[in-house]
């Protein structure tokens, strides 16, 4: 039976539990494909609302919806509850909100280019080093000038300003070279082609809004449609990414909780590692490592354990690890190298069932009272209580109408930034652009210099006001020193 401040997942020879207060020191969900990982992250997803924890997760399927409605429609589930001996089982569907970057099957999700700031915006735009620093230098002229970061025709504006102005921009900030403003100016156009001028605006994601408990007390399981967005890898993993630094950023020291404020599951948890430069990886392992003392614990999806880095791993203390194969010399070293990070258990050849695991099995490791972890022991992972099947578009449509969202996200609003503000003076320096001696060259000459000198004025007046006070930002924040107020 569960008993207070647990919730029962999993039975082998004894019944395995997570211990609430031990949930936010983070998880791991591996296994080959098809073997179970996504039931398991359902299961732990509807557990989790049960006892009042909001949860978020990303649907890279497009088959998590049916978590809104209550199951018995599956077959094997009934043979599971039967199997496990199951007797208080019921189906019942759990508090749901559904998001969309691209607004279409979930309330749109966007953020601001000034919160997502240069280092994580290199990443989504595959900048080189020194691309990376050339668009850290434009994000400070931004903020000298008293110009809201906002879209990314607001960033298109200041890149192409920045440029046509580098000369006199070098002394104070560095080098701008023509081909980092080039390559910057592509990569934008490119992104802007993949869909992400959805991802960028106002209003931007209110954080508080995914924290959510209903009227019974569930805790609301956030579930941001993925299927699409997953196409542009770099922007998945960076917008998750982003959630995550800003949750770090913006909540209070809570110490441990009897339970967590969220649970934040990482599915495809690889693509936040692949070609990541160090000095990102390095925030990252900061923020995963800081962030529990936050009320916020982390789960990772993946397929092999080793997809995630050593540091990464070593802090994952609720492990559920299914079934991988070894079809070759280089899949048997990775499957050893995954047994090894149990706690060995000596009535269980690990090495060996890790590769006989069928779906819906897993060898399982819980953190104990203790912050141990329990030796590892092979285990059928309970059945879901929702619906396994998707739900069609007009139950979705229905539960985002009914949601105390509806209509907030979907009214963009697209206010006074970098883009007007940067076309309103060229405009005005265009009107009292001196009359030129044909042949002469004074007018072009000028327009440069008068441009910047208006923009330059305005930062005295910017900087001390409530918007240049906005515009502040540190890269995962504090961690890198700064934060927006």
């Amino acid at each position: 039976m569960k008993n207070a401040g647990e919730i029962l997942l999993a039975k082998g020879k004894n019944e395995l539990s997570i211990l609430t207060h031990m949930a936010n020191r983070h998880g791991l969900i591996a296994g080959a494909t098809g073997t179970g990982k996504t039931v398991t992250l359902r299961v732990m997803a509807e557990h989790f609302s049960e006892i009042g924890v909001p949860v978020f997760m990303a649907d890279v399927k497009g088959d998590l919806g049916g978590i809104a409605t209550a199951g018995g429609d599956n077959v094997k589930v009934k043979e599971r509850v039967q199997q496990l001996g199951l007797g208080d089982f019921s189906y019942s569907g759990f508090p749901v909100i559904f998001w969309d970057v691209f607004g279409q099957i979930g309330h749109p999700v966007r953020t601001t280019i000034s919160e997502m700031g240069p280092l994580l915006l290199s990443r989504i735009l595959n900048l080189n080093d020194i691309q990376s620093g050339v668009l850290s230098l434009i994000f400070k002229i931004a903020d000298d000038n008293g110009l809201l970061l906002l879209d990314l025709k607001d960033l298109r504006s200041i890149v192409q300003f920045a440029g046509e102005n580098a000369s006199q921009f070098t002394t104070e900030y560095g080098n701008i070279s023509t081909a980092s403003i080039g390559a910057i100016q592509r990569n934008l156009l490119a992104l802007d082609e993949q869909g992400g001028d959805r991802l960028f605006g106002e209003p931007a994601l209110n954080l508080s809004d995914i924290m959510q408990t209903d009227a019974s007390g569930k805790g609301f399981i956030n579930i941001l449609a993925a299927d699409k967005l997953i196409q542009s890898p770099r922007v998945y993993a960076t917008l998750l990414l982003w959630m995550l630094s800003e949750l770090f950023e913006q909540l209070p020291e809570v110490g441990d909780l009897p339970k967590p404020k969220l649970v934040f599951f990482f599915d495809e948890a690889h693509l936040l590692f692949d070609d990541t430069p160090k000095v990102l990886v390095d925030k990252i392992e900061q923020v995963v490592r800081l962030i529990r003392s936050k009320g916020i614990g982390v789960y990772f999806i993946t397929q092999n354990p080793l997809d995630l880095p050593e540091m990464i791993l070593g802090q994952l203390g609720n492990r559920v690890q299914h079934a991988l194969r070894a079809f070759t010399a280089k899949d048997q070293k990775a499957v050893k190298a995954a047994a090894e990070t149990f706690r060995q258990n000596p009535d269980l050849d690990t090495l060996r069932v890790i590769t006989e695991l069928g779906v819906g099995e897993a060898l399982v490791s819980f953190l104990d009272g203790r912050g141990s972890p329990s030796v590892v022991e092979r285990a059928l992972i309970f059945p879901p209580k929702s619906r396994l099947l998707p739900l069609e578009p007009q139950e979705r449509s229905r539960i985002m109408q009914q949601s105390l969202l509806a209509g907030h996200y979907e009214q963009a609003v697209d206010r006074e930034s970098a883009y007007e503000k940067l076309k309103e003076r060229a405009e005005q320096q265009k009107v009292q652009q001196p009359t030129t001696v044909p042949g002469t060259r004074v007018g072009q000459k000028n327009q440069g210099k008068s441009l910047f000198e208006a923009v330059a004025k305005s930062a005295a007046h910017a900087i001390g006001s409530q918007i240049g006070r906005q515009i502040i930002r540190g890269v995962l924040g504090s961690i890198l020193g700064g934060r927006k107020k």
